[in-house]
């Protein structure tokens, strides 16, 4: 019952919903760390995997990069960037695109190497380069598992990036932190809830685009 007077209590307040604290900013501010993070990721993982899915070569190699990035502890990491880099974005991404990397690696190769062999195979038959038949016969069919390995970073990325208040940034882990230290736990729960419903709003966003995205006929197999 506390909790949802917290709730209430943190959500009612005029003042939580203007200003440089308030909740469209730190909102806004979370999203585009995440954002950011989730790019960068995708922009690394996803070409690696897709060729190293298609080539069926390094699926050993992923493997031990990716279990040797999930056991670094991201606030570790943190800490160590900041050391290194000093107050900033660096130290609060390189963190968040380690932790999305593994699972979006690692799921597009395997979603590219579970493709049936029998379409790949007759694109081959018929001289299709690789890459089309990478991008119009393999792409298309893991695509679903890919938009899976998306989701799971995405959501990692949104529930980690509150380690950014740390290091003097913004973001919805303002409200954590400075709650705690403050012993405000109003705005500790607020801060909390507000996470939660971001990473539900990017379920949904991703469910959209795998209705959007995924051919019904893969998407009914």
């Amino acid at each position: 019952m506390n909790v949802l007077h917290f709730i209430t209590s943190f959500f009612s307040e005029s003042s939580r919903w203007h200003g440089y604290d308030g909740i469209p900013q730190r909102v806004w501010e979370h999203v585009q760390y995440s954002l950011g993070a989730l790019a960068v990721a995708a922009g690394i993982g996803l070409p690696v995997g897709l060729v190293t899915g298609h080539t069926g070569r390094g699926g050993n190699v992923l493997g031990t990069i990716a279990n040797a990035a999930r056991s670094l502890p991201s606030f570790g990491l943190l800490v160590l960037m900041f050391l290194a880099f000093g107050i900033g974005l660096t130290p609060v991404m390189i963190p968040l695109v380690v932790l999305a990397i593994p699972p979006i690696l690692v799921t597009t190769y395997e979603a590219v190497r579970s493709v049936d062999s029998s379409p790949v195979d007759a694109a081959r038959g018929l001289g299709m380069h690789e890459a089309k038949i990478l991008l119009r016969v393999e792409l298309p069919v893991a695509l679903p598992l890919i938009l899976g390995a998306l989701r799971t970073a995405a959501i990692q990325i949104i529930s980690t990036a509150t380690i950014a208040a740390y290091v003097s940034l913004g973001g919805l882990g303002r409200y954590v932190i400075d709650g705690l230290y403050q012993r405000d736990y109003e705005k500790v729960v607020g801060g909390a809830t507000l996470v939660a419903a971001l990473a539900l709003l990017t379920l949904g966003v991703f469910w959209l685009a795998g209705r959007l995205a995924v051919s019904p006929g893969v998407s009914r197999r």
